[in-house]
């Protein structure tokens, strides 16, 4: 946990404070959380189908890109964020949790994932705390609503699928139960939760018309 007083009880801002940081450790843990769930995607892509080379590298691609987006930049802006207020945040995976994205994708070809969190330590207020919390979700639902406003122009079913899975994280995520982010974004505004989970919603019923 990073050091925020002295010993005299001053505040203490090391030199490293604000800054970007990875370790080692998080750094494992964030290519297994990403690597996993981009197979676990590709199998729930190709579920029951027998898949050309072209194909494959099609729904790999597909895979790729929405487990990027989705998970992988979700979890660094509750870390980017976190770190700039001073904060100790890594990811950390939930060996279980990517145990059952790869047996649900293999078994039924849906993913069902709670592959891991950023957890944070330090002093932080409860509205830095919410826009921490409202970072991920935040992030998802305009690489969703980019991708949807895409297919406009590029009516192809990748893009498709991205902003799908976007919505729909931005949606589960924004649940204002247990640990998810939607609690404590709720905790901080609720206005700004009911604004922010209702464009989500509306979003993702909205993009059934465009199926």
């Amino acid at each position: 946990m990073q050091r925020m007083y002295d010993d005299q009880g001053a505040l203490y801002i090391p030199p490293s404070h604000g800054r970007i940081r990875f370790s080692k450790t998080e750094t494992l843990h964030i290519i297994v959380g990403v690597a996993v769930l981009i197979f676990a995607f590709y199998m729930s892509f190709a579920h029951g189908n027998q898949l050309t080379l072209d194909e494959s590298l099609y729904y790999f691609t597909a895979a790729t890109v929405a487990v990027v987006t989705g998970f992988l930049l979700h979890e660094l802006a509750h870390k980017f964020l976190a770190q700039k207020y001073g904060a100790w945040a890594e990811f950390r995976v939930f060996p279980l949790g990517l145990m059952f994205a790869l047996f649900f994708a293999l078994l039924s070809g849906i993913v069902f994932a709670a592959p891991g969190a950023v957890y944070i330590q330090g002093r932080i207020t409860k509205e830095q705390n919410g826009i921490i919390s409202l970072a991920g979700p935040g992030l998802n639902l305009i690489f969703g609503l980019a991708c949807i406003a895409l297919l406009f122009v590029l009516p192809l079913e990748i893009i498709f699928i991205v902003g799908w899975i976007n919505l729909f994280l931005a949606a589960f995520n924004l649940i204002p139960f247990g640990p998810l982010d939607g609690a404590k974004v709720f905790r901080w505004n609720p206005w700004i939760y009911v604004l922010v989970m209702g464009a989500a919603i509306a979003s993702l019923v909205g993009t059934w018309y465009l199926i």
